[in-house]
């Protein structure tokens, strides 16, 4: 089980290298643009603290998003002093789908298994999982 676990980490690695090198983005710009999409309105802290980037790479960062067309930043209605940032680009259509195929496609291919023995793998991973990050 090992061995599978680190053959879909690779697999996954390696379908989100090929996407950001199609769309032109870099590793944590496509990480923050994933966060955005699954956060809608976070704060720019809220991206620096789930890379643990500093207040600058942050809106460095943003900057490039925006200039690219796929967040937007709004002023908070009560504190203007606040941003919220939202994805304007929907993970669903080409190109930025990419970022998504493979993942997908694993859901696609876990849906084809019976459901009982998809829910007892699942168990299994997240011990494991859990396990091996109670040993760090």
């Amino acid at each position: 089980m090992g061995r599978a676990l680190l053959a879909y980490g690779e697999a996954r690695r390696g379908a989100v290298a090929r996407a950001r090198r199609e769309l032109s983005l870099n590793e944590l710009d496509a990480r923050a643009l994933l966060f955005v999409v699954e956060n809608p309105g976070a704060r720019p802290s809220d991206v620096r603290d789930h890379l643990g980037i500093t207040s600058a790479g942050v809106t460095t960062l943003i900057d490039r998003l925006v200039q690219r067309g796929a967040v937007r930043r709004d002023l908070d209605t009560e504190d203007r002093r606040v941003n919220h940032i939202t994805a304007i680009i929907d993970l669903d259509e080409e190109p930025w789908s990419l970022l998504r195929a493979f993942d997908r496609a694993i859901d696609a291919a876990i849906g084809e298994l019976d459901a009982g023995e998809s829910e007892r793998l699942a168990r299994i991973i997240e011990q494991a999982v859990a396990a091996a990050t109670r040993a760090d």
